[in-house]
């Protein structure tokens, strides 16, 4: 019995209902099949508990915070208890504020306009451009890969134990990488950054779909996530934790919501007073759908119960991993090693593949959607490639046809809505496409790899 049989015997709970779970797509060698959406990663199928709660309120929709009225007084109080919801989801403390955005990389610039003046920020090359590009503007140290959770620790401690101790300083981790999977030290992290003097905000964008996520016990100062991957449709985001930074800092937007009072001076301007609560940062009309989406997310998963989710998350894991180590010719990335924790996302180069040509074929052939290319971390991308660090690349496929090298990798990624079937049928289309080699010819058009008609 081979390594992927014995782990498919194993008996696991059912997947959570999600909508797209039967829609099927055209085959290039004919017929349709149920797609699989091995994507996760990137954007997460809504629950069909987010979207069945989302079309209830639609017909109650209403201004939020500006209207007498019936409806408006409805969804004004939905949106402040989506943020309580989202705050109990996460664990804050008392004192922390929730602020609504548009994404994860939305949170990360509101965040980063919020610092005090000459903020040193600490920031590791493993993370995704959300986390690694929005401190342009701050004095920015750009820390080396780790190749352990005790060496990330380490070498945090060393870089911060050469700073000015009197300035301010903000550290930015990802808790689960968004490339291997991978999950990082946070609580250590935490407690590194806070014996020198530092604050640090957990990009929780990829861990808080798979893991539970508490604030208080990581001892993080601000946590961001985003509703889309969160199993909640597109547009909406979160910043939560302390409020001293973000109730001195300009509003990051300006206008109605954010002001408290408007007023006309004696030689003609405006003052303003704008508000210290959430608020002052979620200025003109508030994505209300999306936010409820988010709240909705937080409370599917909750009753679900993490542990029921992370023990099937890992019976996939395992099923992927120990089939693509029956394929010689697949290697998988990493930074930690085989024995590291890990969410559902794992990347992997073919030995002999071009990446995009590999992925177009998973789809075209059997159905299966998965990511190629550098996935909006092209740092970490490269020192696991071996690249050169001043290559040329591009979040999706860089221009390479079928055969030739490319600087890109493919990544498999799933949760809670996965089926079985969807993580068995990619690993034999890997074995397939590695032993037998694809059935259809393919052309690169617009730098991606499709099929040929």
């Amino acid at each position: 019995m081979s390594v992927s049989t014995a782990v498919a015997e194993q008996s696991v709970a059912e997947p959570l209902p999600v909508l797209g779970r039967d829609v099927t797509v055209p085959l290039v060698t004919g017929g349709e099949v149920t797609y699989a959406a091995l994507d996760y990663a990137a954007s997460a199928p809504a629950l069909q508990r987010v979207w069945d709660d989302v079309a209830a309120y639609a017909p109650y929709y209403g201004s939020v915070h500006r209207g007498a009225g019936y409806l408006s007084q409805l969804s004004t109080d939905l949106f402040e208890n989506a943020r309580k919801t989202v705050a109990e989801f996460l664990d804050c403390r008392d004192e922390d504020q929730v602020v609504f955005t548009r994404s994860t990389t939305d949170s990360l610039n509101l965040l980063a306009a919020a610092l005090p003046a000459d903020c040193q920020v600490y920031v590791f090359e493993t993370e995704h451009h959300a986390s690694l590009l929005p401190w342009r503007e701050a004095r920015v140290t750009y820390l080396d890969a780790p190749r352990t959770p005790a060496q990330a620790v380490a070498t945090l401690e060393r870089a911060l134990a050469e700073r000015d101790p009197a300035g301010p300083a903000l550290v930015c981790v990802t808790g689960a990488s968004n490339v291997t999977g991978e999950l990082w030290p946070v609580r250590e992290l935490a407690a590194a950054a806070h014996a020198h003097g530092a604050r640090i905000v957990l990009d929780a964008a990829q861990l808080a779909p798979h893991h539970p996520v508490s604030v208080r016990e990581s001892d993080v100062d601000w946590v961001a996530f985003s509703g889309h991957k969160l199993y909640a449709p597109f547009g909406a985001g979160v910043l939560a934790g302390r409020s001293d930074w973000l109730r001195t800092a300009e509003p990051y937007l300006a206008g109605g919501g954010a002001s408290r009072k408007v007023s006309r001076r004696s030689d003609g301007g405006v003052d303003v007073e704008w508000h210290d609560s959430a608020a002052r940062h979620e200025a003109g009309s508030p994505n209300v759908i999306g936010a409820y989406a988010v709240a909705s997310a937080c409370k599917a998963l909750t009753e679900a119960g993490f542990d029921a989710l992370v023990a099937r998350e890992q019976y996939l894991i395992d099923t992927v991993r120990a089939g693509l180590a029956e394929v010689p010719e697949v290697r998988v990335l990493s930074l930690f090693g085989d024995d590291a924790a890990r969410v559902g996302v794992i990347s992997f180069v073919v030995e002999g593949w071009n990446s995009s040509h590999f992925a177009a074929a998973l789809s075209a052939e059997y159905g299966i959607g998965v990511r190629d290319g550098l996935f909006c971390a092209h740092p970490l991308l490269r020192t696991l490639l071996g690249s050169d660090p001043q290559s040329q690349g591009e979040c999706g496929a860089p221009e390479a046809a079928p055969g030739e090298k490319s600087l890109n990798a493919i990544r498999v990624s799933f949760g809670a809505g996965t089926p079985d079937e969807h993580v068995e049928r990619f690993v034999r289309a890997v074995k397939e496409l590695v032993s037998e080699g694809a059935r259809w010819n393919y052309r690169t058009v617009d730098g991606r790899c499709v099929p040929a008609v």
